[in-house]
């Protein structure tokens, strides 16, 4: 899997099972939205130990961008509220910081 299909999926798999909690805790849904949250939490960090970074904090600071950028797509999708400008400059930022930090010439 290539590096930003697989942060992706994490960041998918993460925000689901942290909306699961937030439906069942914000919105009064039921507990049983727990289940496939947990389930979705531990598939977002086996997603993550596949990362091509080296090290563990370069892997989730690589990984911040992308979840900023795939919240603001859920808050669009799901939730139905558009990101405004702001917010995708934001998200464009973000993105561009992930790259750097991923794909930055690194010194011996």
């Amino acid at each position: 899997m290539t590096a930003f299909p697989l942060y992706l999926a994490a960041a998918l798999a993460e925000i689901f099972g942290c909306f699961a909690v937030w439906l069942w805790l914000r919105e009064g849904q039921s507990a049983l939205w727990l289940g496939p949250g947990l389930v979705s939490l531990a598939v977002f960090a086996g997603l993550l130990t596949l990362s091509p970074a080296e090290a563990a904090g370069r892997a989730y600071a690589i990984y911040g961008g992308v979840y900023i950028l795939a919240s603001l797509g859920w808050m669009w999708f799901v939730e139905g509220q558009r990101p405004d400008l702001w917010d995708v400059l934001g998200g464009g930022i973000c993105l561009l910081g992930a790259a750097l930090i991923l794909w930055g010439p690194r010194g011996g």
